[in-house]
């Protein structure tokens, strides 16, 4: 398999990384292949198809002018500062520029140990692997920042969680893999160096029109801000907003215990070690500025005026709550039919919020039939939604049909299908995994007899209260 490598990461300071190699496995069989992405990435979508291509991505196999090595980084998780953390489980196989125009890593997880395993066995098993890859392709699919998924094989080989499971391997895709915690990792140990070298690195890759650190916390800030709106829009909870979580390109990274709530309810959590609901969904824009003030203190270093930068830094910081705002306020906005939203909207938008809260409207549901004859049944309380449809029906725009369709999809990876594709491809059939595949990668398409299965809200029964990050 040819795969146009042209590493940069790789000639920073040694310090950064360590150069590491995927320990092979047994017996690597694909699961499936993204051959749209493989063209954007100047990869022939041909080789996909290859008995290579297996070998490749399970990490048996490393492509000519692969420059292998796992990252490493720091971070707050849950809050608690842990200073040595790093790609205990991944290994960055190479970059590529794509056709695009963009450079783009090429990362396998689940590879095996580093030497950021911290005692783990740096493998994953099926169902993360599994998850991840449907998760990220929808949200790519409805227009989110993302990392995204190449490929993806089981390596023949068990792995010990609570219980014997089939290892697996993704090949994950995203514009870097740096994070907040990468920039913590040197700032915490005084590295001025690879510091300097690692800003310089990103603003080069990510955002040239920063000049200088100043500018490059104000573009990563916007960049959050406005991911975190999509992500509220989608009724999208992340689960684990630690600093070494967060991509510094502003893309979604990292799926562990994630998921899409059904019916809706503020303050929801679903990760299994998420035990006092500090990623909750409604905690995730203010967690959001918590971390964008970790990675502002992780570059006053940096500034030759530290009382100035702490002032100035301070300033910007602030501003991400006004501009998170703001983005809300658009994706809301549209979600409802509203061309450029205003102020006074807001409250239209959070009383249906509050009626979906009090009455358990299915979230996606809600807004996909909003403008059917349908929209009242997934209330228990209708007078009330009627008499909020009447204030809708006289704000929205002649046009809403047409925005709402591009705004409120249809299909989302809901914790109950994933959970049956899990485990069906337990049992070795893979066929409803990529039912549901394409279903979530068309996600504002009309349903069809053979699609609408996978809108239906699940029954009491069905309901997934708990994910976990089960890597």
């Amino acid at each position: 398999m040819r795969i146009p490598f042209d590493n940069s990461y790789a000639k920073l300071p040694p310090q950064m990384y360590t150069a590491q190699l995927p320990t092979p496995v047994k017996s690597p069989q694909m699961i499936a292949t993204n051959a749209d992405l493989a063209a954007i990435l100047g990869v022939d979508p041909a080789d996909l198809d290859t008995p290579d291509a297996a070998q490749v991505f399970a990490g048996n196999h490393i492509p000519e002018g692969a420059a292998p090595l796992a990252q490493v980084y720091a971070g707050h998780q849950f809050g608690n500062w842990n200073p040595q953390l790093g790609d205990g489980r991944a290994v960055l196989l190479g970059e590529v520029i794509g056709t695009d125009g963009l450079r783009r890593d090429i990362q396998l997880k689940g590879s095996g140990p580093t030497p950021y395993s911290r005692s783990g066995d740096g493998r994953a098993w099926l169902g993360p692997v599994m998850r991840e890859y449907l998760v990220s392709e929808a949200m790519h699919a409805m227009g989110v920042p993302t990392t995204r998924a190449l490929a993806a094989v089981t390596t023949g080989e068990v792995v010990y969680r609570e219980d014997r499971l089939p290892g697996a391997v993704i090949a994950r895709v995203a514009q870097s893999h740096i994070r907040v915690g990468t920039f913590q990792f040197f700032a915490s140990r005084g590295d001025m160096v690879a510091l300097r070298a690692l800003t310089d690195h990103v603003i080069a890759r990510h955002y040239p029109d920063a000049n200088g650190p100043a500018d490059l916390l104000d573009l990563v800030i916007a960049r959050y801000a406005t991911l975190i709106a999509r992500w509220m829009g989608l009724g999208f909870i992340h689960g684990v907003m630690n600093t070494d979580n967060v991509s510094i390109a502003g893309e979604t990274i990292d799926y562990g215990p994630c998921a899409f709530m059904d019916g809706f309810h503020p303050d929801s959590v679903f990760s299994a070690i998420d035990q006092y609901g500090r990623y909750a969904y409604s905690n995730q824009p203010g967690i959001g500025a918590w971390n964008t003030a970790q990675f502002a203190t992780a570059l006053i270093p940096l500034m030759p005026d530290r009382d100035a930068a702490i002032e100035d830094f301070t300033a910007v910081v602030h501003r991400m709550p006004a501009l998170y705002e703001a983005a809300w306020l658009q994706v809301f906005g549209a979600k409802l039919g509203i061309t450029d939203p205003v102020e006074g909207d807001r409250a239209l938008i959070n009383d249906l919020l509050d009626l979906m809260a009090k009455d358990g409207a299915d979230f996606t549901n809600t807004f996909a039939n909003l403008n059917t004859p349908n929209a009242r049944d997934q209330f228990i309380n209708r007078d009330t939604f009627d008499a909020w449809a009447v204030r809708w029906q006289a704000r929205k725009a002649q046009d809403a049909a047409a925005i709402m369709a591009q705004a409120n999809p249809q299909i989302i990876p809901r914790n109950h299908r994933v959970e049956e594709v899990i485990q069906a491809g337990l049992s070795g059939d893979y066929a409803p995994f990529h039912a549901l595949l394409a279903a979530v990668t068309a996600p504002y398409a009309p349903l069809t007899e053979a699609t609408a299965k996978f809108a239906r809200a699940p029954s009491k029964d069905e309901m997934v209260t708990r994910t976990f990050c089960g890597t």
